[in-house]
């Protein structure tokens, strides 16, 4: 049997891991970072929907309905702000990163029950163990961002997931309803954080549905695609009866069927800069361009010289850029036409290399976000290499490195290997992310951290000593590791 979530069951190390773990968050809460200027942009929208019941940003006269930002953190923030905004020094903030751990270390206990169950005691341990330890997601508990609880999100939902299909194995008429119940509020919390926590959502289903129609195709394709379909359509109905309030939000509000929050943020009539992100994709890879040239738009000037060599096709294009930037820094601001004319060189570009901008650079955005070190957690220096200026950090910059890495790598061998418990579930969720990670135009490592809980379950299987389908057959559950995968 599984451990049990209660402390007197957990087996003899857990709670020295945990420990751990709470002692690595409290250190990141203890120490001194910047916080993200969205942060108060999240506190002000949920501040005006608790006060003022709008859910906008502004204050008075100009505090109207948004779009921007979807609404679970704002919510969160604004209860926390309300409760504990009395204390001195932002001790509300140390109040929300002091709940973010304690969410956290529940992930990781998800995680650590999941690997135990489905894999190996001692992969259970191995799990727990590279949770709590992990740093990039430790990091994300002192923070006042949405990361915590997405990456928070994916843990519940695999760990319920987990639980539907080992009790649909187990025998024709076995529902576990409380465990249905739990995947579908993982989905939804994902989703009312964040907009791609609709893949969570979407890795889930299609999970749920194809193994639960595979385990059971013995007993007659009807019965068995009636089974799929059902489990399937409740989990989907508990997932998005939440958002559905949102939607109707919206729909009331501003007239726009909205599920979740648009892409460039803006509220109807709004004009996002949809022909300079266009250009910044035809040649964006790195996190440094994100920096130094996405962020600056709007804000700030932007150095001709922070292009990369890959943004100009020609002689006759680096000028014809260098102008348009010209013409940006003298105002600090993106007209219409000046936006329309850097989307027309974003598509002579993208007719001249369709393969580049399509295949090679979202991959090697891809790989940036998953395996360059982990700065932006730990306010190291951007450009982190540079080690004549500061030795330190790039020491640290690449022993993060290092360790990212190695959870990746373990990852893969699992699944390489056919270790990992419903690898076209798990590895599914990580595919689908990598491709909603590679068309955008500002890679940031951060967006590659809901990816982490699987990479730990993955990693435990590689550690772990036994092969998941093997625990499974002796468990008398169907074995979710396909032969072929």
């Amino acid at each position: 049997m599984p451990p049990s979530l209660h402390p007197s069951r957990w087996p003899r190390r857990w709670p020295l891991w945990i420990a751990l773990g709470f002692i690595l968050r409290l250190y990141f809460i203890w120490s001194p970072r910047t916080i993200d200027d969205d942060t108060w942009d999240y506190l002000e929208l949920g501040r005006n929907l608790l006060h003022h019941w709008v859910y906008g940003l502004g204050s008075g006269d100009d505090l109207a309905p948004s779009l921007f930002r979807l609404p679970a953190y704002p919510i969160i923030l604004a209860i926390f702000n309300q409760l504990f905004g009395s204390l001195p020094h932002s001790g509300w903030l140390v109040a929300l990163y002091l709940f973010q751990s304690a969410i956290d270390i529940v992930g990781c206990l998800l995680l650590a029950a999941f690997a135990y169950r489905f894999i190996s005691p001692r992969a259970g341990e191995i799990a727990l163990a590279l949770a709590v330890l992990c740093p990039f997601t430790a990091a994300e508990a002192g923070t006042a961002m949405t990361e915590c609880l997405s990456i928070f999100a994916v843990s519940l939902g695999i760990y319920a997931a987990g639980r539907i299909l080992s009790a649909q194995a187990a025998g024709l008429h076995i529902v576990d309803t409380r465990a249905m119940i739990l995947a579908g509020c993982a989905s939804a919390l994902a989703m009312l954080l964040r907009p791609d926590g609709a893949l969570l959502s979407v890795a889930l289903a299609a999970g749920i549905f194809f193994y639960i129609l595979r385990g059971r195709a013995n007993q007659g394709l009807r019965l068995a695609l009636r089974r799929s379909l059902t489990t399937t359509s409740i989990y989907c109905a508990v997932a998005l009866a939440p958002l559905a309030v949102w939607t109707l939000r919206n729909w009331v509000t501003f007239r726009v069927f909205q599920p979740l929050a648009p892409r460039y943020l803006g509220d109807p009539g709004d004009r996002a800069n949809v022909g300079v992100y266009r250009w910044i994709r035809t040649w964006s890879v790195e996190y440094t361009s994100t920096a130094v040239v996405f962020w600056q738009v709007g804000v700030g000037p932007i150095d001709p010289d922070d292009l990369p060599a890959r943004a100009f096709d020609s002689p006759a294009q680096r000028a014809q850029t260098l102008a348009l930037l010209d013409e940006y820094n003298h105002t600090i601001s993106v007209s219409a036409d000046l936006d329309h004319r850097f989307g027309a060189l974003a598509a002579e570009r993208i007719h001249a290399h369709p393969i580049r901008y399509y295949v090679a650079l979202p991959l090697a955005r891809i790989a940036d976000m998953m395996f360059r070190p982990r700065t932006e957690e730990f306010e190291l220096e951007v450009f982190w290499w540079s080690f004549s200026d500061h030795p330190a950090q790039t020491i640290w910059a690449i022993l993060l490195g290092i360790i990212n890495l190695l959870y990746i790598a373990a990852a893969a061998w699992a699944f390489i290997r056919r270790r990992v418990p419903w690898p076209w579930m798990l590895g599914g969720y990580i595919v689908l992310r990598c491709l909603l990670l590679g068309t955008m135009e500002n890679s940031e490592p951060r967006y590659s951290l809901e990816c982490f809980p699987i990479f730990i379950v993955a990693a435990a299987a590689a550690l772990g000593g036994q092969k998941a389908c093997s625990v499974l057959r002796k468990k008398g559950c169907a074995s979710p590791v396909s032969s072929n995968a």
